[in-house]
């Protein structure tokens, strides 16, 4: 109950005339008149009546006490029985808590958080949100069921939502042991051709049996094993890796499992490389000044990561015509040093309507055809050169041409056209214009007849071979079998896709892993995994895909263009998933590759006591073998004075809820009137006598 006022004027007002009603009070007494105690009451009441006094009475209801209990169902929790122990633990902890009243349990799960792509057990945020919208009054008491391997623990109890008592109930056992292997120093990019040190340390979480022996790791790059090595544990070690490819490599390090151990999946780790390759060494050798020169030359020139060496023949060395040698070019070709003691440090060699006229001994033409054995890449542009009686198609170099000419020409306007297997092939599939029949190009108007084709013909002439792609030896060749492609630079009849189509041509001579015709390439969004599938053939089979924990999970491939097969998949899982298609294997990576997550795993009790300690409350690790699976639950009113005392506190909240409130008016109606009435006659009665 309360009393409550209402003035009916200001309070000034009632101020000044409470104030004027004690001066009149004293005065009388001063004076000893008679009647003043009743005048002075009389007045007081008259104010009293003026302040509208209202007895109040309020109806409350206790409210709950607000019991959050964090159930962690991270990665870690998946391993051995910690998932029916957690649902053991949560069901005896709830049914506890149902025959307390006014508990009420709020439950919040805890899956593996994914932010920034970084695998993590975010237990204590996961409270926090869960809390928001409680008053700090209502928490009575945070409970954990987990693993113990959380990773946002805060350092003190302010962390925690109102620095209620925390308590948690840890699954697993406590003899469990793990051993995993960690990469603690690794570059993020590399450059292609050279070797990278990568630093990492196998770790025996618990009592693992022979944990002192040396142990077997095996060095994995792009699926491919490259080493192995005996290590101890616990000591850091050091190993090479070359980087062979441009774009993601992934550097997988895994060491042998131990009989027992907790888990598998922290028995690999990993690393992902960008490899960068320096500046492409290109050489351009053009036979003869022509329209088509210039377009190779701005092409290459425009590529920042192209160096390029391009010479034109200007003059055969058989031409005489008495021209003083100060007046003939300054730089003199320098065909041994090219062809002979550097040839090999090029990526590609462009010839470029050359022909046979005696610049080259026979001897460099084999040793170009033995660079494109070795591993090399050769671009033949070719004009009607290539057909006359001083072709390199009579050289030791046609060894290794995929087409070989006739000895004739055609001539007359023809629009170039992707053939049915260059539809297929990632040089030429999807060119610019190339889904109209006949495409969206400008006319060429002569071609190179070839008798027969050892490679792919992905783009035809009046269904001639125009541009042939083959694989010689460990090389590459592509050969153009016409010199009319500067007609679509000069955009003559609306021109051609003549940047995308040469780009294309030299980075799949020279190994780009994105233009390969049997790839298989996987990347993942998020949750999702993305599996591209690039084939010359028919459908592909179902891929498979093999989890971090060890799980197989098939997914069909729908074609998406032609020779283009795509799957997605959504996985609940994080880590290195194995990706399997025919003979080919690629590995790709959800989420951080060396997230918290799978780290330690073995569980813990150590990780939690600290705060439980500071805020009173109790870490306990469940045991299913003596039937005691949680200690008892206590709850208390008021603060907690003491340590837990070996049960899980709870601290009861004092808050209420407002149902009703009752008013009752003190001077108001008949009642007020007539005490007033009375007491100003009793004032005249007590006058009159006088």
């Amino acid at each position: 109950m309360e009393i409550s006022f209402a003035p009916l004027l200001p309070l000034w007002a009632v101020y000044a005339a409470l104030a004027a009603i004690l001066l009149l009070s004293v005065a009388g007494f001063v004076t000893r008149m008679r009647g003043t105690v009743l005048r002075g009451l009389a007045g007081f009441l008259v104010i009293a009546a003026i302040a509208n006094p209202t007895l109040s009475h309020e109806e409350r209801a206790p409210l709950s006490t607000i019991v959050p209990i964090v159930v962690d169902r991270s990665q870690s929790q998946l391993t051995g029985e910690r998932t029916s122990q957690t649902e053991t633990a949560l069901a005896a902890l709830q049914a506890r808590l149902a025959t307390e009243p006014g508990i009420e349990p709020r439950i919040v799960d805890v899956q593996t958080a994914n932010a920034d792509g970084r695998a993590e057990t975010l237990a204590f945020a996961a409270l926090n949100d869960a809390v928001r919208d409680v008053p700090p009054s209502r928490l009575g008491a945070a409970f954990f069921i987990t693993d113990g391997q959380v990773h946002d623990i805060p350092d003190t109890a302010s962390g925690l939502p109102a620095q209620v008592p925390l308590n948690a109930i840890i699954t697993g056992s406590e003899d469990e042991y793990d051993r995993r292997i960690e990469i603690t120093d690794a570059p993020r990019f590399g450059l292609v051709g050279e070797s990278l040190p990568v630093v990492f340390t196998v770790i025996d979480d618990g009592p693992v049996p022979g944990g002192n022996t040396a142990v077997t790791v095996t060095a994995r790059l792009n699926g491919e094993v490259v080493q192995q090595m005996q290590v101890s544990p616990e000591t850091s070690n050091t190993i090479q890796f070359d980087i062979e490819n441009g774009g993601e490599n992934i550097i997988a390090l895994s060491v042998e499992p131990v009989s027992g151990e907790l888990t598998e999946v922290n028995n690999r780790a990993i690393q992902i490389v960008e490899g960068v390759r320096e500046n492409l060494r290109v050489l351009l050798v053009s036979g003869s000044p022509h329209n088509g020169e210039r377009t190779w030359r701005n092409l290459l020139k425009s590529d920042a990561s192209v160096d390029l060496v391009h010479f034109t023949i200007l003059r055969p060395p058989e031409k005489q015509d008495g021209t003083p040698i100060n007046e003939l070019s300054l730089i003199a070709f320098p065909t041994r040093e090219l062809f002979v003691e550097k040839i090999d440090d090029f990526d590609l060699i462009i010839l470029d309507r050359y022909q046979n006229r005696g610049v080259l001994p026979l001897l460099y033409y084999d040793n170009i055809a033995q660079y494109v054995l070795n591993g090399g890449a050769l671009l033949v542009a070719a004009g009607p050169e290539i057909a006359g009686a001083e072709s390199i198609a009579s050289t030791p170099l046609s060894a290794v041409l995929p087409a070989l000419p006739t000895g004739d020409i055609s001539e007359g306007g023809f629009k170039p056209q992707v053939s049915e297997t260059g539809a297929r092939h990632p040089v030429t599939r999807d060119l610019p214009g190339s889904e109209q029949t006949p495409a969206d190009w400008g006319r060429w108007f002569r071609s190179i007849d070839v008798s027969s084709v050892n490679g792919e013909a992905v783009m035809t002439a009046n269904d001639a071979p125009l541009l042939v792609l083959s694989r010689e030896g460990q090389g590459r060749v592509a050969e153009f079998l016409s010199d009319q492609g500067w007609l679509w630079a000069r955009g003559f009849e609306g021109g051609g896709p003549y940047v995308p189509l040469y780009r294309r041509i030299a980075h799949w001579l020279m190994k780009e892993p994105a233009l390969e015709e049997e790839a298989l390439r996987a990347s993942s969004n998020g949750q999702t995994i993305e599996i591209t599938r690039q084939t010359m053939g028919d459908a592909p089979e179902e891929a498979t895909i093999r989890t971090p924990s060890g799980q197989t999970l098939s997914v069909g491939l729908e074609e998406d263009e032609p020779g283009l097969f795509r799957g997605f998949i959504d996985v609940n899982e994080m880590g290195l998933f194995t990706i399997e298609n025919g003979v080919l294997e690629r590995l790709v990576n959800v989420g951080d590759p060396n997230a918290p997550e799978f780290k330690a795993m073995i569980s813990t009790n150590q990780t939690l006591t600290p705060l439980a300690a500071e805020t009173s409350g109790m870490v306990a690790r469940m045991n299913t073998d003596t039937g005691r699976i949680l200690p008892p639950v206590r709850v208390s009113e008021g603060p907690l004075r003491t340590g837990n005392n070996g049960m899980m506190p709870i601290v009861a909240t004092a808050d209420t809820e407002l149902q009703s409130i009752r008013s009752v008016p003190l001077f108001n109606g008949l009642i007020a009137i007539a005490v007033l009435l009375a007491i100003m006659s009793a004032t005249w009665w007590r006058e009159g006598r006088s």
